[in-house]
This record gives C-alpha cells, structure tokens and sequence, in this order.
C-alpha cells in the first residue's frame, strides 16, 4: 500500500507498507521511532498498533533534537 507522509515541518515523501501495515510501520519508513511521533488522519491521533486505512496521514515529531 503506498501511503503520501507529511512530516509537520519537514516535508512530504510516498512509502509503501504492506497490505497488513500499521501506522507504527508508516513511521518507521519515514526513519523514526513510534516512541518519538504521533500520526495524525484528518487531524485525529490514531493509535499506531492500528492498521493502516488512509492514503494520506501527517507525523508529527513529539521529540526533535536535543541540547547542543
């Protein structure tokens, strides 16, 4: 399934994830952890253990970068 991914900030990429995929596989395509985002449908949360039903979903990054 392929699946458009607006990360909030960064950007728009296509990934594909199996038929079976969860959102959880949507952002580790992107390169993040699930530990680390929350995935976004039509601007609800959706639990990232959840198959994934949308063409389209937005990741937005909870922890980004660090001191420096």
């Amino acid at each position: 399934m392929r699946v458009r991914v607006e990360v909030v900030g960064e950007g728009e990429t296509d990934v594909e994830v199996d038929d079976d995929g969860t959102y959880a596989d949507v952002v580790r395509a992107v390169g993040y952890s699930p530990h680390e985002t929350s995935v976004l449908v039509d601007g609800s949360p959706v639990p990232e253990d959840q198959p994934v039903e949308a063409e389209r979903v937005r990741v937005l990054r909870l922890i980004k970068g660090g001191a420096e």
